[in-house]
């Protein structure tokens, strides 16, 4: 026992040289220690909507208002020259730009002369060309953004990878085209640095056992720094966390021993509840003599029940039923004489 528990030992000394041998080429590698990689997409892939119905719309607003000018020109001045053609484009694109269609889950931020307006959307709305600016669409509905953290230092210095799933949506518009110039980016970002915090206030063990109160942290900390954006963080899932490979053998070791411990301790509270059992059973028996004869008989009744054989016992045996025995000998000898 004792050389097996050396070599536990040893072996999770050895681990945890290890990771701290990575712990300290993760400081001596700055750059590295705290490095964050953002998927390039933050949207899953499947059904996604089109905006080939706003672009259509524009296009045939355009061709439909430059027929129009070209036949009332034609109709009131016999003929189309150069001009003609210019101002019909000029009131085709004037139009274009004053009628608008919004789809069902954008909100279009509309400025004039620089300064916030008003938010419209969905549907037609209209602006006043070249005073009013459709400054940003902003999609309201639920995105989803994967983040993760690489080589990040633990509370015990233990460097994890750490995969995440951020689900979030915009229900202020204004203030996510005049509060923050990108939102997307900022809330990778605000994402990501979250994440490495909460996981270098944790230890190792605690980050890898406890994803749900980690899941709840992330939220809590996002909630306070995107709700100025106009944002809402609906929940934080941690999707993945990557340990070291000689850390997880020795934390296989550490929950095999901790199993077997378990394990001895529900043997040895049985044991003490059968002793206590048989030591109740002792005075019982010792009290009562006729129960520990009928226990006994019923000792061997079931040992012959199930086969049918028969039980050879020495002669001794039967002065435990010495009272039974003596009435039988006395009948049997006076059968004889009789």
């Amino acid at each position: 026992m004792t050389s097996r528990n050396n070599g536990r030992n040893g072996a999770a000394s050895a681990a945890r040289a290890a990771a701290y041998e990575q712990a300290e080429s993760a400081l001596a590698h700055g750059s590295r220690t705290f490095r964050t990689v953002p998927d390039a997409n933050t949207e899953v892939v499947g059904e996604r909507a089109s905006n080939a119905g706003v672009l259509l719309f524009s296009a045939v607003v355009f061709i439909v208002v430059l027929c129009v000018v070209l036949a009332g020109v034609q109709i009131l001045a016999g003929g189309i020259g150069v001009g003609a053609v210019v101002g019909a484009l000029v009131a085709a694109v004037l139009v274009t730009m004053a009628v608008h269609v919004a789809q069902q889950w954008e909100k279009v931020v509309v400025l004039r002369l620089g300064a916030f307006n008003r938010v419209s959307g969905p549907g037609l709305f209209w602006t006043l060309p070249v005073i009013e600016q459709n400054t940003m669409r902003v999609d309201t509905r639920v995105r989803v953004t994967t983040f993760g953290a690489e080589e990040t230092l633990t509370a015990d210095l233990v460097p994890l990878d750490v995969n995440a799933v951020l689900f979030w949506h915009v229900w202020d518009a204004k203030a996510a085209c005049t509060e923050v110039g990108d939102f997307t980016r900022a809330v990778e970002l605000a994402s990501q640095t979250a994440l490495r915090d909460a996981i270098g206030r944790a230890g190792v063990a605690e980050v890898a056992i406890r994803r749900e109160q980690l899941d709840r942290e992330l939220k809590r900390v996002l909630e306070e720094k995107v709700a100025p954006w106009g944002i809402t963080i609906l929940s934080v899932e941690v999707r993945d966390i990557l340990l070291p490979k000689e850390l997880q053998d020795v934390m296989s070791l550490e929950a095999q021993a901790e199993q077997r411990k378990k394990a001895r301790i529900i043997l040895m509270e049985a044991e003490q509840d059968i002793c206590e059992m048989m030591e109740d059973l002792g005075d019982t028996y010792a009290r009562n003599d006729a129960a520990l004869r009928l226990r006994a008989m019923h000792l061997l009744y079931e040992s012959v029940r199930e086969t049918g054989g028969t039980i050879v016992v020495p002669s001794s045996f039967s002065e435990g039923f010495s009272d039974v025995l003596g009435d039988t000998k006395d009948i049997t000898n006076k059968t004889p004489q009789s």
